[in-house]
């Protein structure tokens, strides 16, 4: 990250100021983050990430992390010298991948940004699926993209029956930061994996919330050509699934983000997570980050 300009103490009041409107606005709302790419594994983007959180919710609105865990996964995985396999953007999750899975995600990351978070001032709670019995899920079935009779086997990867979510509400009541693992649970009590882009939307949904707010690697969408795409619509979603411009790990992060925005969340972003304090910046200000997704 480059140096800091100090700011002037008269600077410094008047951008608090122009983020008044916009605190007045948001005040009781309720944000969902997913956390994920670069921001999760630079430490000074990781400090900017918790420091932003704990202002939003300083500033009385409501902050609910989802976070991923891809890199992590794959590291432990391969030191254990087992080599991580994906179908159309979703992992494949034999019993003993859910295990690293649910070691990984439920522990060391969730209690890494818990920790960022505490330290940076907030009061950070992590939670799984199982936690309230939040997220109840069943195998997913995943069709072919190019042929739909042809159905893939991907393990314990889970498909969301429902969430409820008043473990998540009960801590907002409270002052407190959920921080929640995309891990779900099926009606015999096992385990499932869950991607985090489809359990932020669907939370964001379930909870009504303001945004949904999803860190990526890159600008936002990008057409073939490269160039970001600040505003979509479901129609133009469509024509880039389509073409094949939306591919890969892009596909669940865009049809959840769809959903979402379909389903009653206000907007939905989708913004570079390699920006220091990207959250404030697209929350607290009138710079528009990303990619912005509308249901029409």
């Amino acid at each position: 990250m480059t140096e800091v300009t100090p700011i002037t103490p008269p600077a410094q009041a008047q951008i608090l100021a122009q983020a008044l409107p916009y605190i007045r606005k948001y005040h009781g709302k309720t944000m969902v983050i997913k956390y994920g790419g670069n921001a999760m594994t630079d430490p000074a983007l990781q400090q900017a990430f918790a420091e932003d959180v704990v202002l939003l919710k300083l500033v009385g609105i409501n902050p609910v992390v989802v976070h991923g865990g891809g890199p992590q996964i794959e590291g432990l995985l391969k030191r254990l010298g087992k080599k991580g396999e994906f179908i159309q953007g979703m992992r494949v999750t034999d019993a003993e991948t859910m295990e690293v899975v649910e070691w990984v995600l439920a522990g060391e990351v969730q209690q890494d940004i818990v920790g960022l978070i505490n330290q940076a001032g907030g009061k950070a709670v992590g939670l799984t699926g199982r936690d309230g019995a939040m997220i109840r899920a069943q195998k997913l079935k995943m069709l072919d993209s190019a042929d739909p009779s042809k159905e893939h086997d991907v393990g314990q990867v889970g498909d969301i029956v429902s969430i409820d979510p008043s473990v998540v509400k009960a801590l907002q009541d409270d002052a407190f930061i959920p921080v929640v693992s995309p891990i779900g649970f099926g009606e015999n009590n096992e385990s499932y994996n869950i991607n985090a882009d489809v359990v932020a939307a669907k939370l964001a949904t379930v909870l009504k919330a303001e945004k949904l707010l999803m860190l990526t690697n890159i600008s936002g969408v990008l057409n073939k050509a490269g160039e970001l795409l600040t505003d979509l619509t479901a129609r133009r979603i469509d024509e880039l699934f389509t073409d094949g411009t939306i591919s890969g790990g892009m596909l669940p992060k865009i049809s959840g983000a769809l959903d979402a925005a379909k389903s009653g969340v206000n907007a939905v972003h989708i913004i570079d997570g390699r920006v220091p304090h990207v959250l404030l910046l697209e929350i607290l200000t009138e710079q528009a980050f990303g990619t912005m997704i509308r249901s029409h």
